[in-house]
């Protein structure tokens, strides 16, 4: 069996590692091992690919993997934050401290704030607790 086989399989096996746990870890070894794998086919020296294989793996990691994990994880809020976070709401009950209520795509929720903010104004929601949203004025 060729060395590039060998490194051809082993870069088969992160890329499965990576399938089966998608961290992006695994694939800056696959790839360092598929261009380790094409480089054994010029250079006959174990200890040679070795060197490659390690440089090219510390370098992906480096550069690659940032790279990677920026573009694939890109911050896609869900839920509360992503719908409601940040978002323009209507007073609908005057919001004090310890009581309010604000309109959102027409729903209900209580509302909070730190000083009195009368019915009618427009408010943006800051963050929530459970079922209650923190707001404070727009301006």
């Amino acid at each position: 069996m060729g060395a590039w086989q060998i490194l051809a399989g082993i870069g088969l096996i992160f890329l499965i590692l990576e399938m089966t746990v998608p961290t992006m870890f695994f694939l800056n070894f696959a790839v360092a091992a598929f261009i380790t794998a094409v480089c054994s086919i010029y250079i006959f020296n174990w200890t040679a690919l070795i060197i490659i294989f390690v440089v090219l793996s510390l370098v992906s990691l480096l550069f690659l993997r940032p790279l990677l994990v920026k573009k694939t994880h890109k911050s896609q809020e869900t839920g509360i934050a992503a719908k409601y976070i940040g978002k323009t709401a209507k007073v609908i009950e005057t919001i004090t401290p310890n009581s309010g209520v604000i309109s959102i795509y027409d729903e209900r929720w209580e509302a909070r704030a730190d000083h009195e903010i009368p019915a009618g104004c427009e408010v943006e929601i800051e963050r929530n607790e459970s079922l209650v949203m923190y707001v404070k004025e727009r301006k």
